[in-house]
């Protein structure tokens, strides 16, 4: 049968658009295409709504509205059902993210948008201490925020006609806050990690933790999809500019990029900073295990030498009773002891502050190397690993030896200038309850007895 021109021309059409329906690959496209809207009018503001959390996941039964600037996309395959916003295009105070069942989110809510939520009928949440609103989900009784279906997304969330240009929050990574939640930053002057330079970003359909590091050894996660178009692409090699949505884990920043033009990483490395020094002129100076107060009980550093020593990798261990293995650390790091001064060292600082009336240098928890009961051994060890200095003999319970100073306190002579790896009984002066081994059998209570902080 021969076709006339009208039905040809019907036929083209038809095939027309089945071939470009075809040629889409997998892709959701059930959102209505009339999105966009210029009439709605926000009525609340985002602390508005968060304030309205009770401890519990709820559904928001009121007609508020909230207007935000996307700050994410899923374009690229490194974000997936959840669109990240903020409340205002420079300088936003706060951040939030609804979690969506839709892929291909950037088609209708392009980054660096703007878009309006109605918020009645979502749930508002809280997981790791950040907010979010989406659909929801029931888990062994308890209701969380979930993926918002897709067949409703066009309910409540709306594209603004309107086009404005998202200007990232200049911030460094000692600055970051939780304020920053969800919006879009940039961070100069940072580079991946030696350790991990020559890697890809991401191990192929895994998340993956990569590490920003700036010249003055502050940190960030960058995390990447295994999912994403740049999975495979190796890490830059430089020191450079990023551009990310800063996401959070209650204390712990991550940062996410949009894609690879996100990165501008064309300068040169930082120059390496020695933050790490050793040291035969940091040593124990006094063990404090008060007779009449166990809480008070403390470990003295001294420093002999004329300048500051960073404390960066250093370590104090202790080694319980006969114990071979070490029982507990202490981690000195991000500390510094100054010249010809003594270093602190408290398993409860609000008692220590109470007994002695001054803080300790540094506060750590009980069962702690700073915490014998005086039949331990105590060991000092530099960034290196080094054994620096030692006060007992690692592997010889304390009791009834020249190394026991319970219900007193062991004090190094003042004429000691320099950390002893070996211990020396000559070096110290020693009381406790037993006065076995050449020790004094004198008891000490506190604060009376003793000198934290004094070197005598």
């Amino acid at each position: 049968m021969i076709l006339n021109f009208k039905y040809k021309r019907i036929l083209v059409l038809v095939c027309t658009s089945l071939v470009l329906y075809a040629c889409v690959k997998d892709r959701n496209f059930n959102l209505p295409e009339n999105t966009e809207v210029s009439e709605l009018v926000p009525n609340a503001t985002y602390s508005e709504v968060k304030n309205r959390f009770q401890e519990e996941t709820f559904q928001i039964q009121e007609d508020l509205i909230i207007e935000g600037y996307v700050t994410s996309s899923d374009e690229m395959g490194n974000f997936f059902s959840v669109l990240h916003f903020q409340d205002s295009p420079v300088n936003p105070s706060e951040g939030f993210q609804i979690e969506i069942d839709t892929r291909d989110s950037h088609l209708f809510f392009p980054s660096e948008s703007k878009i309006y939520i109605k918020l009645k009928g979502l749930y508002l949440g809280k997981s790791k201490e950040v907010f979010k609103i989406g659909g929801v989900f029931t888990s062994f009784g308890n209701v969380s925020v979930g993926r918002l279906p897709a067949t409703v997304v066009d309910k409540h969330i709306f594209l603004s006609k309107e086009k404005i240009a998202i200007q990232p929050t200049a911030v460094s990574i000692e600055n970051l806050n939780q304020s920053l939640t969800n919006t879009l930053v940039e961070i100069k002057g940072v580079e991946i990690v030696d350790e991990e330079l020559g890697m890809i970003f991401a191990i192929e359909r895994e998340e993956t933790e990569r590490t920003l590091i700036d010249c003055n050894g502050n940190t960030l996660k960058l995390v990447n999809s295994g999912f994403s178009d740049f999975q495979s692409e190796p890490l830059p090699l430089g020191n450079g500019t990023i551009t990310g949505v800063l996401l959070r884990e209650k204390d712990d920043f991550r940062l996410v990029i949009r894609a690879m033009n996100d990165l501008n990483f064309n300068e040169e490395r930082c120059i390496q900073t020695i933050l790490e020094f050793t040291s035969n002129q940091l040593f124990i100076s006094e063990l404090a295990d008060p007779n009449n107060n166990s809480k008070a009980r403390f470990v003295e550093l001294y420093n002999s030498a004329s300048e500051p020593l960073l404390l960066n990798g250093w370590k104090l261990l202790r080694y319980t009773n006969d114990n071979i293995e070490v029982s507990s650390t202490i981690d000195l790091s991000g500390f510094t002891i100054e010249g010809e001064s003594t270093f602190i060292i408290s398993p409860n600082s609000t008692e220590f502050e109470k007994v002695y009336g001054f803080p300790p240098d540094m506060a750590v928890g009980g069962n702690s190397a700073a915490d014998s009961n005086g039949d331990d051994n105590i060991q000092l060890i530099d960034p290196f690993k080094n054994v620096i200095d030692v006060f007992g003999v690692i592997g010889e319970d304390g009791s009834n030896t020249n190394h026991e100073f319970e219900d007193g306190r062991a004090v190094r002579n003042v004429k000691v200038k320099k950390a002893n790896p070996i211990y020396t009984f000559d070096e110290w002066r020693i009381f406790n309850d037993t006065g076995d081994g050449g020790t004094m059998k004198e008891t000490k209570n506190a604060p009376e007895d003793f000198t934290p902080g004094i070197r005598n």
